[in-house]
């Protein structure tokens, strides 16, 4: 219990310090908690990634700006390099085995992946460590010079799934295996196993056990294919809605006035806004229709109601989205169905939530 409450304060602290940009502060408040006797490990995993999930939540709610929001990982990513750099020529040799740590190609939210290595590190284990959006070839490349016990694999952001399949394929095919972790991979590891890699863990704890117990070599083998693993890529849905993406995005918003008139006295920055927002639900479906799951899509769609709601912006705009959308979709029946069942959700979240800034016109 007092440890609970050891950790609970040293994160409040932390959050104060780094949200008002007072990186001295931030450092001295890890810096000491560790001198006081808190475990390294804990102040990773039960301070610092609370602190820095609590980031996206408070963004999301409104309550801090996009450039609070990245002072505070940056302030969060010098202080975990500071307690490595700490940590340095004071511990034995690695003596684990070796790991290549690794995001997905275009994920550029590394903390979580740079976690797990400070993590692993400290449990024995040689990490070679890439960070953000490491390209797949570069990190293949990387295998053959040192044969690593298995590549981590991370993933934030769920639209990078693609890319994710990818480099697990490349991976496994010069016989590396490949433990994924990340949100992207959903909460309880559904699309790791789908893009059918090796192993799967939710956090950093989880993944030091996966590699204590060890990971099976996956046999070296070539000329894989995508459909091999995944069928439902055969109807060519998911392949069209990508290479029509700048032409849905850019139809979709053009239309979009006629179904919901607020936006005629948009200004260019609001405009702005809507694409971004529009290209983010056609990329959310197109990797739904990638992995076979309308779930990942509506989870979005919902989460993202909120995000505007925060902003006073009606989510049924969201609606008048998909309905142009679906106009231009009528003909491929996984996309019409996850559109469907999109609009159902955000009528159901709507229910739940009650009136409120989002439902207003």
């Amino acid at each position: 219990m007092r440890q609970a409450t050891t950790t609970d304060t040293v994160a409040e602290r932390l959050w104060r310090a780094a949200v008002e940009g007072d990186e001295p502060a931030a450092a001295s408040v890890v810096h000491e908690a560790l001198d006081g006797g808190v475990p390294e490990e804990t102040l990773l995993l039960d301070v610092l990634a609370r602190v820095q999930a609590r980031v996206g939540v408070e963004w999301a709610a409104d309550r801090i700006t996009v450039a609070q929001e990245h002072a505070v990982t940056a302030i969060n990513e010098r202080i975990v390099a500071s307690l490595a750099h700490r940590r340095i020529g004071g511990g034995a040799a690695p003596s684990r085995g070796r790991v290549t740590v690794s995001c997905v190609d275009g994920e550029w939210h590394a903390f979580p992946a740079r976690l797990v290595a400070e993590v692993l590190s400290l449990h024995g284990w040689r990490v070679d460590y890439f960070g953000a959006q490491t390209p797949t070839p570069h990190l293949v490349a990387h295998l053959h010079q040192s044969n690593p016990d298995a590549v981590l694999l991370s993933g934030s952001i769920p639209t990078h799934l693609p890319a994710a399949h990818a480099a697990i394929t490349a991976c496994q095919a010069v016989g590396v295996p490949v433990l994924a972790g990340g949100r992207a991979f959903g909460p309880d590891g559904r699309y790791a196993r789908t893009l059918c890699a090796d192993r799967w863990a939710p956090d950093a704890r989880g993944a030091l056990a996966v590699l204590e117990e060890g990971v099976a070599r996956p046999s070296a083998s070539a000329g894989r294919q995508v459909v091999d693993d995944l069928p439902h890529l055969a109807d060519q849905e998911y392949t069209m809605v990508a290479r029509s993406r700048h032409r849905l995005v850019r139809q979709t918003l053009a239309d979009l006035e006629d179904r919901f008139p607020p936006m005629r006295a948009y200004g260019d920055l609001q405009r702005e806004r809507t694409a971004e927002d529009i290209a983010h639900i056609v990329d959310f479906l197109a990797t739904s229709l990638y992995v076979d799951d309308t779930e990942l899509f509506t989870t979005f769609l919902t989460w993202t109601a909120d995000v505007l709601g925060a902003r006073r912006v009606p989510a049924r705009s969201l609606v008048a989205a998909l309905d142009v959308l679906a106009e231009q979709l009528r003909d491929f029946p996984r996309a019409t169905l996850s559109i469907e069942r999109g609009a159902a959700a955000l009528g159901a979240h709507a229910l739940r939530t009650g009136p409120g800034p989002g439902t207003r016109s």
